[in-house]
C-alpha cells in the first residue's frame, strides 16, 4: 500500500496485472477462425443429393453454397463496429453459440428455402466469429509476432478447408442432411473461449465516440484485398501466391490500426475479401460471355492481377516502412496490456531494428 502511494506521488504509473495470452488464447481464436471455411466447403460435397429437395433446387442449390460469403462480405464491417463499440469477446461467444444453432438447423427444416434462411444467419454468425477472432489476435499480440499468427490464422483456415472437404463427403454418404451435423462443433468452442478468452481494456464509456478509421492508409490494401478475394477462386494454380497474399494483406491494414480502430478495420477487410470471393463466378461469367469463354476471362483477370501487382509495387515504394511494425502503444497500453506484453512492442521481438524503426516518425 505504502509502495503504490509512493508511487502516486511521484507520478510513477503503477505496474500492470494485465493477462499476457499464450497458446492457448491462440488456439482457440484460429479454430475459431476455420469456421468460415467450414461454412464454405462442408455441404459441397452434398449438393447434388440437395437438387432433388425443390423444383427451383437449380437455381437455389448454387445460392445455399455461395450465401454465407455475401452475407460475410456485407456483415463483417457492422460486426467489427460492435467489436469496438461494444466488446470482442461477448460478440465471439454469441457468434459461436448461434453459429451452432443456424449451423445445424438444416439437420430438422422442412424445405429448401427454410435451409436457404439459416444459411444467410450462418453467414451473419461467421462475420462476427471472423472479426472478432482476427481482431483478436491483433490485440493480444504485436510486431511480428503478430504477422507470423495473422499468417498462421490464414494457412490453418486454408489446410481446414482439405480436412472439411474430406468430412463433408464422408458424412454425406449417411445422408445429404448429415454434415450440417458438423456445425455443432462450434457449441465446444464457446467453454473454452468464456474460459480462455478475455476483452482487452474492459468497456467502452456510454457516449464514448470511436476513433475514425485512417482510411487514406487502408484504401490500397482494402482495394488489394478485393482484387484477391476475386484472383483466390478464380486462379487456383496461383495458390501458392494467394497464401502469400493474404496474410501480408492482412498484416498491412491490421498494423495501421490501433485499439480503439482495430475491429471496424478488420471488419472491413474481411468484407472486402469476402464480397471479392462471391463476385468471382459472376465477374467470370461476364468477363467470358464478353470475350468468348471461360478460358479468355481468366486471362483477363491475371491480367487485372500483373496491373494491381504492379500498381502496388510503385505505391508501397514510396513508403519502406515494414509491414509488420506496430505503432500502437499508446492505445493497447489504456487497453490494458503491459509494456512488451512478452511478444515485444513495434516488432521488438523480432529485435532492435523493428524497435528503432517504429521510433522514426
Amino acid at each position: 500500500m505504502s509502495e503504490q502511494l509512493a508511487r502516486s506521488r511521484s507520478g510513477e504509473a503503477a505496474p500492470t496485472t494485465a493477462r499476457v495470452p499464450g497458446r492457448a488464447q491462440l488456439l482457440v481464436l484460429l479454430a475459431a477462425s476455420c469456421l468460415s471455411v467450414l461454412g464454405a466447403v462442408l455441404i459441397a460435397p452434398v449438393l447434388p443429393q440437395m437438387e432433388a429437395m425443390d423444383t427451383a433446387a437449380d437455381v437455389l442449390v448454387p445460392v445455399v453454397l455461395t450465401v454465407p460469403a455475401l452475407v460475410i462480405g456485407l456483415t463483417a464491417p457492422f460486426a467489427g463496429i460492435i467489436a469496438d463499440r461494444v466488446d470482442r469477446k461477448r460478440l465471439l461467444l454469441v457468434g459461436l453459440l448461434l453459429y451452432s444453432v443456424v449451423g445445424t438447423a438444416p439437420l430438422y427444416l422442412p424445405s429448401l428455402q427454410a435451409i436457404l434462411i439459416s444459411r444467410v444467419l450462418v453467414g451473419v454468425c461467421e462475420a462476427a466469429i471472423m472479426t472478432s477472432a482476427t481482431t483478436l489476435i491483433g490485440d493480444y499480440w504485436s510486431g511480428p509476432q503478430r504477422s507470423r499468427y495473422l499468417s498462421l490464422q490464414t494457412l490453418v483456415a486454408s489446410l481446414s478447408a482439405t480436412v472439411f472437404l474430406a468430412l463433408g463427403g464422408a458424412s454425406g454418404t449417411q445422408g445429404l442432411r448429415t454434415p450440417f451435423s458438423v456445425y455443432g462443433i462450434a457449441l465446444v468452442l464457446v467453454p473454452l473461449a468464456a474460459k480462455l478468452i478475455w476483452q482487452p481494456g474492459g468497456h467502452r464509456a456510454a457516449g464514448e465516440r470511436l476513433t475514425p478509421l485512417p482510411w487514406r492508409s487502408l484504401l490500397t490494401p482494402y482495394l488489394v484485398t478485393f482484387v484477391g478475394g476475386i484472383v483466390f477462386y478464380a486462379l487456383m494454380p496461383t495458390g501458392f501466391g494467394t497464401g502469400m497474399l493474404l496474410p501480408t494483406l492482412l498484416t498491412w491494414a491490421v498494423n495501421r490500426l490501433d485499439f480503439a480502430q482495430r475491429g471496424r478495420g478488420t471488419g472491413v477487410w474481411t468484407g472486402a475479401l469476402f464480397v471479392g470471393q462471391f463476385i468471382c463466378p459472376l465477374l467470370i461469367a461476364a468477363i467470358g460471355a464478353g470475350v468468348g469463354g471461360l478460358q479468355p476471362s481468366i486471362g483477363v483477370l491475371g491480367i487485372i492481377a500483373v496491373v494491381m501487382a504492379v500498381t502496388c509495387a510503385l505505391v508501397i515504394r514510396r513508403n519502406n516502412t515494414p509491414l509488420d511494425i506496430t505503432n500502437d502503444r499508446s492505445t493497447d497500453q489504456r487497453a490494458g496490456f503491459p509494456e512488451g506484453r512478452g511478444q515485444g512492442w513495434a516488432g521488438a521481438a523480432g529485435g532492435g531494428r523493428g524497435a528503432a524503426a517504429a521510433r522514426r516518425p
